[in-house]
């Protein structure tokens, strides 16, 4: 029995990807991006800063770092908490020794609750990305498009009610979006997501939207809550990827973004704020120029 002719037919099948959303683009093939004082590598902090109920809910799915035991789970309840009491200040403070600013990407639940946390946030000149309502707001396909929409628009009137200034980025839960998410957020005026990881550079969709890639593995939730390595280790991977982006930008003649994506209950713990502290250091030694996501979009789209 031969298979008819058409059963490997596949209208998408071509160069690049099978769908429409943005072009297949190479970073060796692009035109060089040059940062701000000859820099060779943006460095971009993103903090997050969440607020977890107390009883999660599992649709379309629990958000990563959600409850875990049997109800109440005051343990990891408080656990989370500690980063909006403690383990967030000293991030303020470190990022303030540092003299550097960065973009902390807040659920809407935050603003609402704590509204002296978003005045200090404000105060320190970092900016502020809407991170959905709070860690049961998340996204999948599936979710009606009205609900979608109603989430999106919550966080960010929340977020610019409370703050003064609306958001330009969006981070979703876990990075997860429906088909409905790039339009939904174009059509909300954001100007740029991070939820998609498949780059270095910012790119632009085909809507316009601009992604800023917010690389995973270089996150302190997976190298040290999911990998269990230490603050200490941590720091020498961060730096160890630093050092690789600063001799590929010297070789290719083109600037590097690395992201550094930190928790408040994770890294703020008081024996791992030290490393953070001393990583910052190193990094602005070498010479990298730390930007908010709002500032490193701006200085990318400046030359396309």
């Amino acid at each position: 029995m031969t298979l008819d002719a058409a059963y490997l037919d596949y209208p998408r099948r071509r160069e690049g990807y099978d769908h429409d959303l943005y072009p297949w683009s190479a970073l060796k093939d692009r035109a060089p991006v040059y940062w701000p004082g000859g820099a060779a590598v943006a460095v971009w902090l993103c903090v997050s800063l969440e607020y977890f109920p107390l009883t999660p809910v599992d649709t379309p799915f629990r958000a990563p770092g959600h409850m875990q035991t049997p109800y109440p789970d005051y343990r990891h309840y408080t656990a989370r908490e500690y980063g909006t009491r403690i383990g967030f200040y000293r991030l303020l403070d470190a990022f303030a020794k540092a003299g550097i600013r960065a973009s902390i990407a807040c659920n809407s639940a935050i603003a609402e609750r704590y509204p002296q946390i978003i005045a200090d946030i404000v105060a320190g000149g970092h900016e502020i990305i809407a991170h959905s309502t709070d860690m049961n707001g998340t996204i999948a396909s599936g979710m009606p498009e009205a609900d979608e929409c109603a989430l999106i628009a919550t966080s960010l009137d929340t977020l610019e009610r409370i703050g003064g200034k609306r958001p330009r980025g969006w981070l979703s839960i876990a990075r997860s979006e429906s088909w409905n998410t790039p339009r939904l957020l174009c059509e909300a005026g954001v100007d740029y997501t991070c939820d998609w990881v498949n780059d270095e550079l910012p790119y632009r969709f085909t809507n316009g939207l601009i992604d800023l890639p917010l690389n995973h593995e270089l996150s302190d939730r997976q190298i040290v809550a999911t990998q269990q390595q230490s603050a200490d280790s941590y720091a020498q991977s961060i730096n160890d990827a630093f050092d690789w982006l600063n001799g590929e930008a010297a070789r290719e003649r083109g600037g590097r973004m690395l992201p550094l994506h930190v928790t408040p209950y994770i890294m703020g713990l008081p024996y791992r704020i030290g490393a953070l502290e001393t990583l910052l250091a190193d990094l602005k030694a070498k010479g990298a120029w730390f930007a908010t996501g709002a500032e490193v979009v701006d200085a990318w789209e400046a030359q396309q």
